[in-house]
């Protein structure tokens, strides 16, 4: 007999052990742990399982702090299976955490997830005793990690072990009050059509294998006690096997190189292979079973793309074996077999879980995909179609077929994996690459102009130096310049008020024309869009919406830290402290030159802001470091209230540039101060609608080369 009340460890910490077994993430979790269980009760008290009976139910009450009736909360969930029950050895074996008697990979830490997700666990099982008066005797406990059990050292409260008068084996289990109120609102939602799909997929290995023979499982939801709704698991819900033998699966080990070799050992594992109707089978895939259960373990079905369907059917196929049950972990459904990567790492480190001759999951998964093709010819041809994909991709991209070879493409790879792989397999030969582009280049030699067939030759040499250069780097110039076309189009709608932000007749401000061509507070100009002023502007080292005073060029500040009294005052004069004061743009094209760029709302009259350049530049001259030896300045006032009488009218230098639509000032002195030389100052004013067309132009045939338009 065992004692009532607490059952506490000796020479364990259950606090300790507990933490140590990860929470499942999924919330059913507790569900499968009681469902397995049920099962191995049943298999222990029947031939034929068949005459077990497994019920699981969702146990909801109605709100009563609320009017509504259809608010319901979760109450908890029942399972009662009419197996073995927990007799003495049972009950022993559930005792101990770490118990592997009941079989082949049976952890016998399955038991935590009850206490991760719910604060109590209470069993009610009835078994066969021969010396009780009746011959059967009930037992009572509870499973919890509370307060109360930890300051025992126990997850078990022996409650109660008594003569019973009933004649029957069972056990109920019953999970109540969730840890995770999320978890909580989570259960409740599940109907009972939910629960049965969860456990269908779950068991399919143990379903199919036993389909003529399963105990009865039902599936049920209550409010109040009274059942909403039931379902039944039975075995016209039960796909059939179509096709099933036993492969063997070679060990895998590190050898000298530290390269992955097929070892002489082999482990057997079956395959069953399972033709179901799009309709029912969402995705063609590979599962690893244990123990009956599918596992977490993702294995990669190359055959045929997940999606795809042949005569309106998809393939699932189910791995068992010794080798997996022994691999499953603490948290159930997890399995402890490496990658060859992993076996890689872990090669002769003492304290790897994996020995130096393991299975691996590539050596099964090669092995599986091996086989499957054999065995399903349909699939075989069915991907005939894919070679003609992969051509279509080859012609497309201008592929190199060295690389596609090398990319080790499959049939259930999608054009992003295949893409992908191609990728990784340019970088791999990108030091042969580099031989061919130089002996692309090295052609030209043999081309001359004067030649009848140039052209031909020329577009030859071009398709031949195209397919050597990276796809990524193609890809990444595609892109270049497909954006260069969407900022065309965005600023044509901006002056045409025609995005969002402008419909409802909003001014366009200076900020938003700013950050569509150099982003504020920006320094890196590779990055904006100032080739819609100038194209080489995008080369040059500068800054955007900077404040004077931090202005700094190739790490170090411009201006000078130390200023005499003249150099301070001349510094504070016109509208306050001129190192807090912000330039639009500022660009710094080699020593000695600086670029500044003054961006002004599409309905401001630019004529009002015309000294404003030269100030800048006059604060740049004669308040920098004589090291940068800044004496040239090139000034771009941009907005669309552009007129040129009036611009005239207020600087006499200013003048037409006639059939370019811009106005200029070819010099004006930058008077140099407190001993410094002057400068010289270049300016155009230009319309924001002129740099448009302009820039529409230099890249028109990039952009129609991609098939889009400019307009």
């Amino acid at each position: 007999m065992i004692d009532l009340g607490y059952l506490s460890g000796v020479g364990t910490s259950y606090d300790g052990r507990i933490q140590k077994i990860p929470k499942s993430g999924d919330k059913l979790q507790p569900v499968y742990e009681a469902f397995t269980n049920a099962i191995e009760a049943i298999k222990e008290q029947y031939e034929d399982l068949s005459n077990g009976e497994i019920t699981v139910k969702i146990q909801l009450i109605k709100n009563l702090f609320t009017e509504n009736k259809e608010d319901l909360e979760f109450d908890s969930i029942v399972i009662k299976d009419n197996g073995i029950g927990f007799n003495l050895e049972q009950f022993y074996r559930f005792l101990n955490l770490d118990d592997t008697s009941k079989g082949i990979g049976n952890k016998g830490s399955g038991r935590v997830q009850y206490v991760h997700y719910f604060d109590k666990a209470e069993f009610e099982s009835v078994y066969q005793d021969d010396d009780s008066e009746t011959g059967f005797r009930k037992r009572k406990f509870t499973l919890s990690k509370n307060e109360a059990f930890v300051k025992q050292n126990a997850i078990v409260r022996h409650d109660s072990d008594e003569i019973t008068t009933e004649n029957s084996t069972y056990t109920i289990l019953k999970l109540s009050y969730p840890l995770d109120s999320k978890e909580r609102d989570a259960l409740k939602q599940y109907s009972v059509n939910e629960v049965v799909e969860n456990i269908k997929t779950r068991y399919l290995a143990l379903f199919c294998e036993k389909r003529n023979t399963l105990p009865k499982m039902v599936i049920q939801r209550s409010v109040n006690g009274v059942i909403e709704s039931e379902l039944l698991i039975t075995e016209d819900l039960i796909p059939k096997i179509d096709k099933q033998e036993d492969i063997e699966i070679h060990y895998s080990k590190v050898n000298s190189d530290g390269k992955i070799v097929q070892g002489e050992k082999i482990e057997i594992v079956n395959l069953k292979g399972f033709k179901i109707n799009k309709k029912d089978l969402a995705r063609n895939s590979i599962k690893l079973t244990s123990k009956g259960e599918i596992t977490k373990q993702e294995i990669k079905l190359d055959s045929i793309k997940g999606d795809d369907f042949i005569e309106d059917n998809r393939y699932l196929f189910l791995l068992s074996g010794n080798v997996i049950d022994l691999a499953d972990s603490d948290t159930r459904g997890y399995l402890n077999i490496p990658t060859n990567d992993e076996l890689k790492k872990s090669h002769g480190d003492p304290n790897s879980l994996f020995t130096d001759e393991t299975i691996t999951i590539d050596a099964i998964r090669d092995t599986a995909n091996e086989r499957i093709s054999k065995i399903y010819p349909e699939i075989i041809e069915h991907n005939k179609e894919k070679v003609i994909e992969l051509k279509a991709l080859e012609k497309m991209f201008l592929l190199n077929p060295e690389t596609i070879k090398d990319a080790k493409i499959k049939p259930s790879d999608n054009e992003e994996e295949v893409l992908e792989k191609i990728y990784v397999a340019d970088s791999k030969i990108e030091a042969r690459k580099d031989i061919e582009i130089k002996k692309r280049i090295d052609a030209l030699n043999a081309l001359s102009p004067n030649r009848k067939n140039y052209h031909e030759e020329l577009k030859k040499e071009v398709l031949e130096l195209t397919k050597v250069i990276p796809l990524q780097n193609r890809t990444a110039l595609t892109q270049y310049i497909a954006r260069r076309k969407m900022v065309l189009v965005l600023f044509k709608k901006i002056l045409k008020k025609e995005i969002d932000k402008l419909k409802n007749g909003e001014r366009i401000d200076e900020d938003l024309m700013h950050n569509l061509i150099f982003q504020q507070t920006s320094d890196n100009p590779e990055d904006s869009d100032l080739w819609l002023i100038n194209e080489e502007f995008i080369y040059f080292q500068g800054t955007s919406e900077s404040k004077l005073g931090a202005l700094k060029l190739n790490g170090e500040s411009i201006f000078k830290e130390n200023l005499s009294e003249e150099e301070l005052s001349y510094r504070l004069k016109q509208s306050g402290d001129a190192n807090q004061r912000r330039t639009d743009i500022l660009l710094f094209p080699k020593e000695g030159k600086c670029i500044i760029i003054e961006l002004k709302a599409p309905d401001c009259n630019v004529s009002e802001h015309l000294n404003q350049i030269n100030r800048y530049a006059s604060l740049i001259n004669n308040l920098s470091k004589d090291k940068f030896k800044f004496n040239t300045y090139y000034g771009y006032l941009i907005g669309e209230s552009v007129d040129i009488d009036d611009v005239e009218d207020n600087d006499t230098d200013f003048k037409s540039a006639f059939g370019l639509n811009y106005i200029f000032r070819p010099y004006k002195r930058i008077a140099g101060k407190f001993g410094k030389e002057d400068g010289a100052l270049y300016t155009e004013i230009i319309k924001y609608s002129t740099l448009l067309e302009r820039a529409k132009l230099r890249n028109q045939i990039f952009i129609k080369k991609l098939g889009l338009h400019i307009d």
